[in-house]
């Protein structure tokens, strides 16, 4: 059961005293907190590359499409890592779990604070990336075992926004401590913050009462979902094909922007280090504002009756056709406002819907499981991270100039995002395939 559950029965002859409510109300918080930290490390971890590509090329003498290699390398087991994270989710304990990936992240990073070779790094890379993969399956889990099905919407929102507040605070800092000292010296310093974040979750962490007792955490009116349904039914509804291809998409999106953000904003449009990574900033703290003010408009039109199609199937996708929209636009204009406007617009649409999309998904898929399903969901979106990286970089070689190769890479990432959501918003009615399993 959840937080909303256990206000009700504490009203109730027989149930928890209300003094009792109180403690775990506050306790789901703190956890939310602590995911969100996670989260802020996990996406830290992700964008130090990208900050760091200017350094690491000239060192190791690599052209763009190398550096494209080791980006795309972080996504090689990513896709294997959520998986199988997915499937011990439902077995480990959620502190343990978790523990255990924030430990495998610290010892992927510590060897990058050394002088290494290219091989060294994507070796790196790819374990760092294989320990990332479930984290956003497992934090999502974890937060939807403390909140009631139609509350999920703000606090899926918020464990989303920890992967927009991290590149927003390691942006700025990051680039201050490679312009200062070296590209070496910001892996350090994200090996120590992970290693710290870790153990704070060792100390604070769990999964929520429903993932104790098994319960679906769902409002009174929601549709009482059975304990399991086969993956093959569930992965056969339009609700999860249209989602995994709008993560997809949308994944595509946020690993460009992590891979080669900073060195577009640096080699494609002039701009110095310390401006780029002042503007890279720029689109995390729009997409950290953004997905908690889309899972407050979720939450407050599910509150007016609105079904679960449009709250959670229609906004996310509308969202993201938007997002390629203006990828489009931006990629066709020159330096300046009207440019970086669009380009923050459109990482902010694009990440504005993840919250509400998993809330969407949790609509659907029985609580027990939860991770299997997140898990693999998450490994298939990551293949949008290992495709976008590889084609920009091999854009980017081939164009006449930097500045049109990564204008090409960002038309077709455009073309690529609208075509996922036209499909997702056909395709997704949470409600409509949830009845579907009840009715079974």
């Amino acid at each position: 059961m959840a937080v909303e559950q256990q206000e009700v029965s504490a009203s109730e002859p027989g149930g928890a005293a209300p003094e009792c409510v109180a403690p775990v109300r506050r306790k789901a918080w703190i956890v939310l907190a602590l995911l969100v930290c996670l989260m802020l490390v996990n996406y830290a971890d992700k964008v130090v590359v990208g900050l760091a590509g200017v350094g690491m090329k000239e060192d190791l003498g690599l052209d763009d499409a190398g550096f494209g290699v080791i980006q795309s390398s972080f996504f090689w087991l990513f896709a294997v890592g959520s998986v199988l994270g997915g499937l011990l989710g439902g077995k480990v304990g959620a502190r343990r779990l978790l523990t255990g990936i924030g430990a495998l992240w610290a010892l992927s990073l510590a060897p990058m604070a050394a002088q290494v070779g290219f091989t060294t790094i994507v070796v790196c890379r790819v374990l760092l990336g294989f320990a990332e993969g479930p984290t956003t399956a497992i934090a999502m889990q974890v937060a939807h075992s403390w909140f009631p099905a139609h509350r999920r919407a703000v606090p899926s929102s918020i464990v989303v926004a920890g992967a927009g507040i991290g590149p927003l605070i390691a942006a700025p800092v990051l680039t201050w401590v490679i312009l200062t000292y070296s590209w070496h010296a910001a892996f350090a310093v994200l090996a120590v913050c992970g290693a710290v974040v870790t153990l704070l979750w060792l100390v604070g962490g769990d999964s929520g009462p429903e993932g104790a007792q098994g319960g679906h955490g769902a409002a009174a009116t929601a549709p009482v979902l059975p304990e399991r349904v086969p993956l093959r039914r569930l992965f056969s509804t339009g609700t999860l094909i249209g989602m995994s291809l709008l993560f997809f998409v949308a994944y595509a999106n946020t690993s460009v922007k992590v891979s080669w953000l900073p060195l577009y904003l640096r080699e494609g449009l002039g701009y110095d280090a310390t401006t780029a990574g002042k503007l890279v900033a720029l689109p995390y703290l729009g997409s950290a504002i953004a997905v908690i003010a889309v899972g407050v408009l979720s939450a407050a039109l599910t509150r007016r009756g609105v079904g679960s199609r449009m709250t959670r199937g229609v906004l996310p996708g509308a969202m993201v056709l938007a997002s390629g929209v203006c990828t489009i636009a931006f990629s066709s204009l020159d330096r300046g406002v009207p440019q970086m406007v669009l380009l923050v617009l459109s990482s902010c649409l694009n990440s504005a819907g993840y919250g509400v999309a998993f809330a969407g998904l949790a609509d659907v898929v029985p609580a027990k499981q939860r991770g299997t399903v997140f898990g693999i969901v998450t490994g298939i979106y990551s293949l949008g991270g290992v495709v976008a990286p590889l084609v920009v970089g091999r854009l980017v070689d081939a164009g006449d100039s930097v500045a049109l190769g990564y204008g090409d890479g960002f038309l077709v990432l455009g073309v690529t995002m609208i075509v996922g959501a036209l499909a997702a918003l056909l395709l997704v009615n949470p409600a409509r395939d949830a009845a579907k399993f009840t009715s079974e």
